[in-house]
């Protein structure tokens, strides 16, 4: 029986009805689909731009004691513990006559003394606030020390003290002298501060001896004695008293 006008009408406006719901049902799954994708690039992007934290190496804050001298980071000290002398430094890297006295004595005095096993030296950091880029060395230089590269960084930064400390540039001078990996570990121990209690554990006993200008070394024996040294002193000089001291 054929449909009446009016029905084929009514037909029409459910059909049309169906069809916009699922138009609108479509087009806001897609915006959901859209909105998906787009928050999703958006993060991609995020993380390419911010790289993952490096993060820092385990590290010890131990300190030990060699004949009566304390709070020593074993990391900054070389030579046998059972040496007759053992020799205290206190330095600021940013300093000259501390550059002088690490190039032209303290060297030495390892070579010929520290690795025959008659001195235990110990390097002690004493950044000055009138240098403004000591303290950023320290930093470096102590956690060079707690992943084993120690000395080639101290070297580093005394060899090229004058061009750091007008440039500021104390993380490119340790960043040339490291492997990529190395000083990864060591940026990653600079930014979390985690040594900075030793450098300030070094400088409060700085502070007790007391060091009134750098570099000041104490020289100390068996016997309990002690035998301040201040200033830049030649190694002739020096040799002459760990001579009369390590018989």
């Amino acid at each position: 029986m054929p449909k009446s006008v009016s029905e084929e009408f009514v037909i029409r406006r459910s059909n049309l009805a169906l069809i916009a719901a699922l138009v609108i049902i479509l087009a806001g799954s897609l915006t959901l689909v859209a909105a998906s994708a787009t928050q999703k690039t958006a993060a991609a992007k995020s993380a390419a731009v911010k790289p993952a934290q490096e993060s820092a190496p385990q590290v010890s804050l131990a300190v030990i004691s060699v004949d009566g001298v304390n709070d020593i980071d074993p990391t900054k000290a070389f030579g046998s513990k059972n040496a007759p002398v053992v020799m205290e430094v206190f330095s600021d890297f940013q300093c000259p006559a501390c550059k002088q006295l690490f190039t032209q004595t303290t060297v030495r005095v390892t070579d010929n003394y520290v690795n025959s096993n008659k001195v235990f030296i110990v390097h002690r950091d004493f950044p000055l606030p009138m240098h403004a880029y000591s303290r950023v060395a320290a930093s470096y230089s102590r956690a060079a020390a707690h992943i084993g590269r120690c000395e080639v960084v101290e070297q580093a930064l005394f060899q090229n003290q004058e061009k750091w400390e007008v440039t500021g540039d104390v993380k490119g001078t340790v960043a040339a002298v490291l492997s990529p990996a190395d000083m990864k570990k060591v940026q990653a121990l600079v930014d979390s501060r985690v040594l900075e209690p030793l450098i300030e554990k070094d400088k409060q006993i700085g502070q007790m001896v007391p060091v009134n200008q750098t570099p000041t070394s104490i020289i100390h024996t068996k016997d309990g004695q002690s035998y301040p040294v201040v200033g830049f002193v030649s190694f002739d000089v020096l040799k002459t008293l760990l001579d009369q001291l390590t018989k």
